[in-house]
């Protein structure tokens, strides 16, 4: 039971709850309204690297530390019944004693500080696939969680928002909400750059950058000659005589011997008698 200032609400059990949001879900099912619950396997809300670290970092903040763990249940026992990320917000609705709406605000990631990730992180995340999956070595991971200073927002980054009765602004709706946010990460964890304003690519892109070119082209000492392909690779290697190969020429092909003159021999005729 929860008591907000004025009285004692009377207790609706989990089961209930729930009842009651499938049924004002359906409703605006068909009403053509997208609908995407939070679904949590078991008491471990997230699995993956970027679902992880954004419930560590909720955890990290004393502003968060009264109502997150009655979060932690309202999400592992499917309360959160629609959950939406775009760039800049977050909107859900939680099953409470009624159905309430969460509306979080997260400010975009200024453009210095986004700039100081991906200068630091450069040459070190190879590829998408790679960084979404949070494959990259341990300094890469404690750049991006820097507190503070990383791609997750603290508490005076997130404006919260619900239209329960609470008067705490971290109410244990809002808390569902954002622990529902890291499980979401797990299966989606690009939402979380959409959620901060910037793209992922960046990562990818400065790794090149961060390694130019030298105009003066390679170092002689580390250029192959023919000489040394041929002794690698076991070639024949015809001899260079500069940038353009010069064709041999073939040996001109011996003149026939003349054939020599035979004389005729006379006919022989028959005597006749």
């Amino acid at each position: 039971m929860d008591y907000y200032g004025w009285g004692w609400r009377p207790y609706v059990s989990v089961a209930e709850r729930r009842r009651k949001a499938v049924r004002e879900m359906e409703k605006r099912r068909k009403k053509g309204q997208s609908v995407s619950p939070v679904v949590v396997e078991g008491r471990t809300i997230a699995n993956t690297f970027w679902g992880k670290s954004w419930c560590e970092n909720l955890e990290r903040y004393s502003d968060f530390a009264n109502r997150l763990p009655r979060g932690r249940t309202y999400v592992r026992n499917g309360s959160v019944v629609d959950l939406r990320i775009a760039a800049g917000e977050i909107r859900a609705w939680v099953s409470g004693s009624e159905l309430y709406e969460v509306a979080l605000n997260v400010t975009p990631v200024a453009k210095t500080r986004w700039k100081s990730i991906c200068t630091d992180c450069a040459g070190a995340i190879d590829s998408l696939v790679e960084l979404l999956q949070g494959r990259f070595s341990k300094g890469v991971m404690e750049r991006i969680c820097r507190q503070g200073q990383g791609l997750f927002p603290s508490p005076a980054e997130i404006q919260l928002s619900c239209s329960c009765p609470d008067y705490a602004d971290m109410c244990k709706h809002v808390a569902a909400v954002l622990y529902g946010v890291g499980a979401r990460f797990d299966r989606q964890p690009e939402l979380l750059f959409r959620l901060r304003g910037v793209d992922e690519n960046d990562l990818i892109l400065r790794a090149g950058k961060s390694m130019p070119l030298s105009p003066n082209g390679p170092d002689a000492a580390k250029v192959l000659g023919g000489e040394d392909l041929a002794g690698i690779f076991g070639l024949d290697m015809a001899a260079d005589t500069g940038p353009e190969r010069k064709a041999k020429k073939k040996p001109a092909a011996k003149a026939a011997p003349p054939k020599r003159a035979t004389a005729k021999r006379p006919r022989k005729t028959k005597k006749t008698p």
